[in-house]
């Protein structure tokens, strides 16, 4: 094994590595991502000395382009989500404590609607939206993962953060916690988010052990991110409740998105059936490898981002 990290080779097109543009041209050759080259793909959890060079099959599994039948949009096939959910960035905008403010010390975040700030009755305008995580257990035979805390958080329809944001500090809405039923299963009542400039459309979530974990961010065993298909997205952008949505998603794609992009988020990809007049409603499966340490979570550098301002990269 080699005791040093590659360094890229800079171009006017960018960084590569023998030859290979970087898929994440900000971070190291070692944390490109499983889609990057499997000769010299180097697991991110390397970078902190947890696991060797070896990854499993299940990691590299590849995935199809997007099909749709009727109203229901699958853009990984069910063959392509057997690897464990890829770590990513929480961003910075995670209201966990890690980065400012921490809403998961509030009273009633554990809550399944999520449309409105804590304590409040007004929802958040825009498309509703139900979302399902099934989460389970990579490390124990991929048993359902009862009794896991998902904490799951987005922007709005204008593609704003609750907490950050400016005008909206006071606020928590799209924010909220969930216990996992003896099925591994999670839903939140939400909204479908914006698309904001530099990135494309996604929920955050973390897992934790357990409800009582979720007081520090340090304990998630999962932070991940769900991408939205994008054969859904036209006809929900183009309502005024998602001004600029449409531009933005014209300007990024699945394959140069820094989270999605070494993969074109093939194990994160939502299945959603739906329709704009009465919503939409996604599934995800999550599985979580105990087995490994977490090495996602850190908030990206400042520049560019969201409504509000703020970095990019969430």
């Amino acid at each position: 094994m080699a005791d040093h990290i590659p360094e890229p080779v800079h171009t006017p097109e960018g960084p590569t590595y023998e030859g290979r543009r970087l898929a994440r041209p900000t971070e190291e050759v070692v944390d490109q991502g499983a889609g990057f080259d499997v000769k010299t793909l180097v697991s991110r959890r390397s970078v902190l000395g947890l696991i060797g060079l070896g990854v499993g099959a299940s990691v590299l599994a590849a995935c199809g382009g997007a099909t749709t039948t009727s109203a229901t949009s699958t853009a990984a096939s069910t063959s392509a989500a057997t690897g464990e959910i890829p770590d990513e960035t929480a961003g910075p905008y995670p209201g966990d404590g890690s980065n400012g403010p921490d809403v998961l010390e509030e009273a009633g975040i554990v809550r399944s609607d999520i449309r409105s700030s804590i304590g409040a009755d007004a929802p958040v305008d825009g498309v509703p939206l139900s979302f399902t995580f099934t989460v389970t257990d990579l490390a124990n035979d991929d048993v359902p993962f009862e009794n896991v805390a998902v904490y799951a958080w987005h922007c709005d329809a204008q593609g704003r953060y609750s907490m950050y944001s400016e005008g909206v500090e006071n606020e928590s809405w799209l924010r909220g916690v969930q216990v996992a039923d003896a099925d591994g299963r999670v839903t939140f009542k939400s909204i479908v988010p914006a698309c904001y400039s530099g990135r494309w459309p996604h929920i955050h979530f973390e897992v934790y052990p357990d409800v009582d974990s979720i007081t520090d961010s340090a304990n998630a065993i999962s932070t991940s991110q769900m991408a939205l298909p994008e054969d859904v997205l036209g006809d929900i952008y183009a309502l005024s409740a998602y001004e600029g949505s449409v531009e933005n998603l014209a300007q990024v794609s699945l394959a140069n998105d820094n989270v999605f992009g070494d993969d074109d988020g093939a194990l994160q990809m939502a299945t959603i059936s739906g329709d704009t007049d009465s919503g939409y409603v996604a599934s995800l499966a999550v599985r979580v490898d105990t087995s490994t340490a977490a090495s996602a979570g850190a908030p990206p550098s400042a520049g560019g981002g969201p409504a509000g301002g703020g970095p990019a990269g969430s």
